[in-house]
């Protein structure tokens, strides 16, 4: 095929959606909005507050910035080109966003499984918690995370940047990733896939399955815990944030495994957008903004603001160390 007459591709044409039309501007604008509301709030909570200084809420702290990063690299391209009548994006510009969309997948991926196992350490193992997660180790675990991603992302838009296009190089995308250039291709992308299968299993699966553990622990602890309050709350928190954790990875191992037949591209829309664009949105609400430690937070800030009411009434609550790790789950 490499001898067929081929022309260097400049740009390609985004085909996922109906072009000039208001509501779904409105509707992305609000989402990016909530997403950046949610997560610099987040942000500045965390680094503001003592109390917010631990393991858990250094991770958290990463992944609202991942989160931001997320959302930014798809949503305002996807604002600009859904009131044009024909919406582009250059070779080049393609590849960088794809480039730091699946940079930022890959270590979502790992951050909320060290997340898990942060949560399990504070809540199995909570005498060694202080060694087990120490400053260093938090450090590193969050660099790792960071970096995992960028490698993993590297390694398949290398691979992709090899890759020959004939012809009007149409994408049935609303933003540039793998799977849509890969239908788009007229050269050999069996090298792509094979790597697509590969990541979709160690960066994808396996840090799912070590979320799932890391809970099942989670929640045989909580069951030998002789308080009721503190059962009901741990299930009911450890269910919010496995919904959203499956959620995430099931439908971002759908956008890179999608079958070979029966293809729509409206339900890659759909799958890509929740993933990478309506996640973001949900994880400060369950992951922070639900925890009464964040809450007591932004109580106190609010009140510093002069907004909320009186800070005595928010006094606060001496617990034990077992209270305090399933209360800031």
């Amino acid at each position: 095929m490499a001898g067929e007459n081929q022309t260097r591709v400049t740009e390609f044409m985004l085909l996922g959606f109906s072009h000039g039309q208001p509501f779904l501007f409105v509707l992305f604008l609000v989402i990016y909005l909530v997403t950046l509301l949610g997560n610099f709030a987040i942000l500045a909570l965390v680094s503001l507050d003592p109390h917010l200084h631990n393991p858990m809420y250094f991770f958290l702290r990463h992944l609202s910035f991942l989160d931001i990063c997320y959302s930014s690299v798809t949503v305002p391209k996807i604002l600009a080109n859904v009131l044009r009548s024909q919406a582009t994006i250059s070779y080049c510009g393609c590849l960088v966003q794809m480039f730091f969309l699946m940079a930022c997948a890959g270590a979502e991926c790992a951050l909320l499984a060290v997340m898990a196992y942060d949560r399990y350490a504070a809540i199995c193992q909570p005498l060694h918690y202080v060694h087990t997660m120490s400053q260093g180790v938090c450090t590193v675990a969050a660099a790792g995370c960071w970096l995992w991603g960028m490698l993993d992302s590297a390694v398949h838009t290398l691979l992709v940047s090899k890759l020959s296009f004939c012809g009007a190089a149409h994408l049935q995308h609303i933003f540039c990733d793998a799977p849509p250039l890969l239908r788009a291709a007229c050269s050999n992308t069996h090298p792509v896939e094979v790597a697509l299968h590969a990541a979709s299993f160690f960066v994808g699966l396996s840090p799912f399955l070590f979320v799932i553990i890391s809970y099942l622990r989670i929640l045989a602890a909580v069951l030998g815990m002789p308080v009721a309050a503190g059962q009901h709350k741990a299930f009911s928190t450890c269910s919010a944030h496995l919904l959203v954790v499956t959620l995430y990875f099931v439908t971002a191992n759908l956008n890179y495994n999608r079958p070979s037949t029966g293809y729509s591209p409206v339900a890659d829309t759909v799958v890509s957008a929740l993933y990478c664009i309506v996640t973001p949105m949900l994880n400060p609400l369950i992951y922070s903004l639900r925890n009464q430690e964040v809450q007591r937070a932004l109580q106190k800030a609010l009140q510093g603001w002069g907004v909320w009411g009186s800070p005595g009434s928010n006094a606060d609550v001496v617990l034990a160390p077992h209270q305090l790790a399933v209360g800031s789950l």
